[in-house]
């Protein structure tokens, strides 16, 4: 186990003495959940129903022994080791214990969303010849119209309710044993298959990511250090299951170092002040977000709340000065912006024992050489916009991907000159703290300029005009600069649009970057168009 980070530890010396300890054997679920569970009454999970009135509270007892059971229904209806099976599930403790379980016996589990249409669904179990689905009477309709085009599919479960040709959760888990031992399933290797993400799409196709069962250990770097967690906390990440932010802090990093996790089934709509009420009644501690989730959240008069937060987070994309201001206002609390993605744990941080730059992700965490390299994997100097690239050493970091799978072609172009290239781009400043640019495909050429969204986003959110917007770049209608800046706004409530505001948000943009930064046109919408996990699709707004 790694050493948890104190406030008087400095950054060089922790990154510079911290070292991985990856053992020859590793499996999550008997190695982490049932080690804890030899206490028995320590709290693992609380999860709040999808009314906001019914909660369920489960110890690392509790998902040991059921993750168990579910182990030996999968093994009783045949499903073994290196098996891929497809799980669409609510914010519920059957998630956790049918991914525990899978562990445990070596299945490899592909989260998705609650959000997948038809044809999601089908390129997944295709892509990955899956041989189950596991989900809930509200996803059952989805599959019975794909199935018959998915011939690797055998086997398909039911968390709630009956149906002809599904299997029932429950009545399976009462044919089932609470034991299980790892002489029965077989020892895991670090380097065996655990775990499969699709990515969002936002460039193309989703990819799999493929992570093996050394994944967890890396996110004891994003628990201990990104989000500084104890075994006293209570921790909220707002995520959705079918994404990796859940493994980020839903699961690996929280129950590695013994913390205790919150979730709520997703309620029908965001619902700002019931989530704000749940982690005051239950006594949260330490909570992350995307971004989108905090400008909501601000939106809301937040001198009502009575939070007991101690530390506040933020990933997926990058976090807008403005909403870490007006959250400070009113909690007393920075929100620490950190980074990675789904094919990495978190591989840049801000630290409580570091002054935070506005807008920076950060330093790189321990364990995880980050710089900034040309497309020949060069390093560049200081402030100089390049790739962001993980540097693979004589150690491959733990919680790095394996590969994705199926795909050699862009495993080639990713994986070049000992570098894992992230498709992200970037610079790191003079005080080595790293700045976030766009995807590469986001930054915008125009007069000979690179500029990055981002910086120009943020810009247009210090005006209390601007709830959300996007950047893009697009045709110069006067057809005199090729290229030039566009922004989507959607006004918070109170604002019209009118060619006063347009331009009052080009002279903020102009006074706050630079004046060539400035959009030269704005577009007022009702919403932006976003993936399923929340990330803005810049690309639909460049085909406007």
């Amino acid at each position: 186990m790694v050493k948890h980070l104190q406030k008087k530890d400095r950054y060089e010396e922790l990154y510079k003495n911290f070292s991985w300890n990856v053992p020859k054997y590793f499996n999550f679920g008997f190695d982490v959940v049932d080690r804890w569970a030899e206490d028995r009454t320590k709290l693992a999970l609380i999860s709040i129903d999808r009314s906001g009135k019914r909660d369920r509270y489960h110890t690392f007892r509790d998902l040991s022994v059921e993750s168990n059971r579910y182990a030996n229904a999968l093994r009783r209806i045949g499903v073994k080791k290196g098996d891929r099976v497809l799980v669409i599930l609510q914010s519920i403790p059957e998630w956790y214990i049918a991914l525990i379980g899978m562990f445990k016996l070596g299945v490899v589990p592909m989260p998705g969303t609650v959000l997948l249409t038809e044809k999601d669904v089908e390129y997944r179990v295709n892509r990955a010849e899956a041989c189950m689905i596991f989900t809930d009477k509200d996803h059952a309709d989805i599959v019975e119209k794909i199935k018959s085009k998915c011939p690797s599919l055998q086997h398909l479960m039911l968390v709630d309710g009956t149906r002809e040709g599904w299997l029932n959760y429950q009545e399976e888990m009462d044919k089932s044993s609470y034991e299980l031992s790892q002489q029965e399933t077989g020892k895991t290797i670090p380097s065996d298959p655990m775990l499969i993400y699709f990515t969002s799409g936002t460039t193309g196709h989703p990819k799999m990511v493929l992570h093996t069962h050394s994944y967890p250990l890396g996110h004891e770097v994003t628990a201990r250090f990104a989000q500084g967690l104890t075994k006293c906390d209570l921790h909220w990440t707002v995520s959705e299951t079918g994404w990796a932010k859940a493994a980020w802090g839903k699961l690996f990093g929280q129950m590695i170092v013994g913390a205790a996790v919150i979730q709520w089934e997703t309620p029908s709509r965001f619902d700002a002040d019931g989530l704000l009420r749940a982690m005051e009644r239950y006594g949260v501690t330490s909570f992350c977000a995307p971004p989108t989730v905090y400008r909501l959240l601000i939106q809301m008069d937040l001198s009502k709340y009575d939070l007991k937060l101690r530390h506040s987070m933020s990933a997926g994309e990058p976090l807008n000065p403005e909403v870490i201001r007006v959250w400070k206002g009113a909690f007393g609390l920075e929100i620490y912006d950190f980074y990675g993605q789904t094919e990495t744990v978190c591989v840049l941080s801000n630290y409580p024992f570091m002054p935070i730059k506005y807008g920076s992700v950060g330093k790189p965490t321990p364990g995880h050489d980050v710089r900034i390299v040309d497309d020949a994997g060069n390093e560049l100097g200081p402030n100089k916009e390049g790739n962001i690239a993980l540097y693979i050493g004589d150690q491959r970091p733990p919680g790095l991907f394996k590969e994705y799978w199926k795909d050699p072609d862009i495993m080639k172009k990713a994986f070049r000159n000992n570098v894992y290239y992230t498709g992200d781009r970037g610079y790191k400043d003079e005080d080595g703290y790293f700045w976030f640019v766009g995807r590469d495909d986001d930054v915008i050429k125009s007069s000979g300029y690179r500029i990055g969204p981002f910086e120009v986003e943020s810009a247009l959110m210090e005006h209390s005009a601007v709830a959300e917007c996007a950047v893009v770049g697009a045709d110069d209608p006067k057809g005199v600069r090729g290229i030039v800046v566009k922004a989507f706004v959607v006004l918070a409530k109170g604002y019209n649009p009118s060619d006063a505001l347009t331009k009052e948000l080009q002279e903020h943009a102009k006074k706050v970057t630079a004046p060539y930064k400035y959009p030269r046109i704005i577009e007022y919408v009702e919403e932006l168009p976003k993936t399923i996990s929340g990330k803005i699709l810049r690309r639909e707004l460049r085909k406007q």
